[in-house]
């Protein structure tokens, strides 16, 4: 009876020793989780639509992410709502936990890079830079703008001025397409919440008409405080049925055969967006155009100058009369400064808004 007695102790204190030490074994694994990573650069990693908590695990342990991803699976049976990850890309760094990060992919907390549309530029120049961007998956590089507009379902619209000027954030799942759409819908957000607030008595039928006006006026003047002047000289001319008479809308109408001056010939020449030979606005915006022009073109300024000339420092003299206007044309333009620029110089880039 003592024998059974002494065995049945012995038992229980190797059973308590062997749950002791599998205890301390498991907490010393998960404890594994808190050591901060050694990385000599930032590691890229994805994971993919349709991953197991399981696979992800064991791919980080491939990337020497985790050292052991029993651990990691181990905690995400204990801690079911820490093995929710999101679908992503993501970008750890040295001295990031383990945990730090199944936090982040929980979270969601994908890698972003970011692409800049600028005001005054066109289009094509939109397409250019989505095409060169690395990071973005491309769909619509080789599709017609056509093609582009009937995806967004703008059918028929002309892509010009349709996509807002800014600097977009995007991760490594979005493509060229999803940036366009999101460009295309900020441009109708923003004219739909201007046109609302425009001002009485303008000469627009329709907020596209109003695009336009804010297209012309942005590729006439990088001077915020001169916007409003500008649209309401342009604004006057139409009231007055005088022609708008402005170069940038020449320019774009010659298309590629601009190389940087326009000539006597150029003003001559018929084409749809020759405000020199058109009455009233040309057909499209020429340029992508940011929420100040827009405001400018809905809420011009009053006065009573028709004209304005360059003045070679980015800011421009306007004028009442013909006869004044002509005087500033030699004072500014026929005698030119060396240092002459029809803009002023460039200012650091906006932060994001998306």
């Amino acid at each position: 009876m003592l024998l059974i007695k002494s065995l049945v102790i012995a038992l229980l204190c190797g059973l308590v020793l062997a749950v002791t030490g599998t205890g301390l074994w498991v907490w010393q694994g998960l404890q594994s989780l808190d050591s901060p990573s050694v990385l000599e650069e930032p590691v890229m990693f994805e994971v993919p639509s349709g991953s197991s908590f399981d696979a992800v695990a064991r791919s980080m342990e491939s990337e020497s992410l985790v050292a052991d991803s029993f651990w990691l699976r181990l905690y995400g049976r204990i801690y079911p709502e820490q093995a929710r990850i999101k679908t992503g890309e993501y970008e750890f760094s040295n001295g990031e936990t383990p945990k730090d990060m199944l936090d982040a992919m929980v979270a969601g907390r994908v890698k972003t890079w970011s692409i800049q549309f600028i005001e005054g530029k066109t289009f094509s120049d939109m397409r250019a830079a989505l095409a060169s961007n690395p990071q973005l998956a491309k769909v619509t590089t080789d599709w017609s703008a056509e093609q582009i507009m009937t995806t967004l379902g703008a059918e028929g619209e002309h892509p010009e001025g349709r996509f807002f000027p800014d600097t977009y954030l995007f991760s490594g799942q979005e493509s060229d397409l999803d940036i366009l759409r999101r460009a295309y819908e900020k441009m109708n957000r923003v004219l739909a919440e201007e046109w609302e607030a425009r001002a009485e008595g303008l000469p627009y039928e329709s907020p596209y008409e109003a695009l336009i006006m804010a297209s012309i006026v942005e590729r006439e003047t990088g001077v915020p405080e001169e916007r409003d002047e500008v649209a309401g000289v342009f604004v006057r001319r139409l009231q007055k049925g005088m022609r708008l008479q402005t170069d940038p809308t020449v320019i774009y109408g010659m298309g590629d055969q601009y190389e940087g001056r326009i000539g006597r010939k150029d003003l001559q020449t018929d084409t749809p967006y020759n405000t020199y030979r058109i009455n009233g606005l040309p057909p499209t915006p020429i340029a992508l155009t940011g929420r100040e022009a827009i405001h400018a073109a809905l809420h011009p300024a009053e006065g009573d100058t028709f004209y304005f000339v360059a003045k070679g420092d980015g800011t421009h003299q306007f004028s009442r009369t013909l006869a004044e206007h002509q005087k500033a044309v030699r004072a500014y333009q026929l005698q030119r400064r060396s240092d002459y620029r029809s803009f002023p110089p460039a200012t650091a880039e906006k932060d994001p808004e998306e």
